[in-house]
């Protein structure tokens, strides 16, 4: 198949056959749109669709862009995956964006789940322990990113301890270690979330190490970056690949 045939069959696959408003209205774009994004970038490496609309869900949370949000949320639904490791994407993003838009994409996805009949609450996914909190989170940490996290917490200034304290209970033992989705998958996806921002690639290059560190190697970055392309732009996707060459340069 050609991409124009591909996008139709893969566009078909995710959202039926109901034609958007902007392909009645922008014809063009739509057209420009269809066949890049689900006929060139879906097929770009080897990534199953699950994952991919787990990354399009998580980039989508970062950029506040909720009615493709919601319209990615039928599309993973279509694809198989589980209202439970749906909402633990979006839930991972909440560390980097905060919890005002996270809960603006929450809301996108309830919708859904209300539309579709699905129940809520979802099965609950946690595994904290107030009593243990910390050093679960903290154990996280090093087994992803390894002693630099040792470092990290003794050259932190006096007054800006807690932050290193909360970055191990909070991001990496309330998110990190719930239910839904593994360790691998989390760390994909934060990478993304990271790249998606902009301005933050001190935050990306950490989370290339930590995925080469956990086995995600470097075939599967450059796919999951690029299929962040057409959500996040040329300058976002360019400056998270070349970070992904800084940490884990060509042979």
């Amino acid at each position: 198949m050609d991409r124009i045939e591909k996008s139709k069959e893969k566009f078909s696959q995710l959202f039926g056959e109901e034609a958007t408003g902007v392909h009645n209205t922008d014809p063009d774009f739509q057209e420009i749109l269809n066949h890049f994004i689900f006929g060139e970038v879906f097929y770009q490496g080897n990534l199953d669709d699950k994952l991919r609309e787990l990354i399009t869900l998580v980039v989508l949370t970062v950029n506040q862009t909720l009615p493709q949000l919601k319209a990615h949320v039928y599309a993973a639904l279509n694809v198989g995956l589980t209202p439970v490791e749906i909402k633990e994407a979006v839930y991972q993003c909440a560390p980097y964006i905060g919890f005002a838009k996270t809960l603006n994409a929450i809301n996108e996805v309830n919708e859904v789940y209300k539309a579709e009949n699905i129940a809520l609450p979802t099965k609950s996914q946690k595994s904290v322990d107030e009593g243990n909190r910390f050093e679960k989170g903290l154990a996280v940490q090093v087994e992803i990113f390894g002693e630099v996290i040792a470092k990290m917490r003794e050259n932190a200034p006096a007054n800006q301890k807690h932050i290193q304290d909360y970055l191990s209970a909070f991001c990496f033992r309330d998110f990190y270690t719930r239910g839904g989705l593994d360790l691998k998958t989390r760390e994909l996806l934060t990478l993304c979330i990271v790249s998606a921002l902009g301005g933050a690639e001190g935050q990306v290059k950490a989370h290339v190490q930590g995925n080469v560190n956990v086995d995600n190697d470097k075939e599967l970055l450059i796919t999951a970056i690029t299929h962040c392309l057409p959500y996040m732009g040329f300058p976002r996707t360019l400056n998270a690949l070349a970070c992904v060459n800084e940490i884990n340069p060509e042979n």
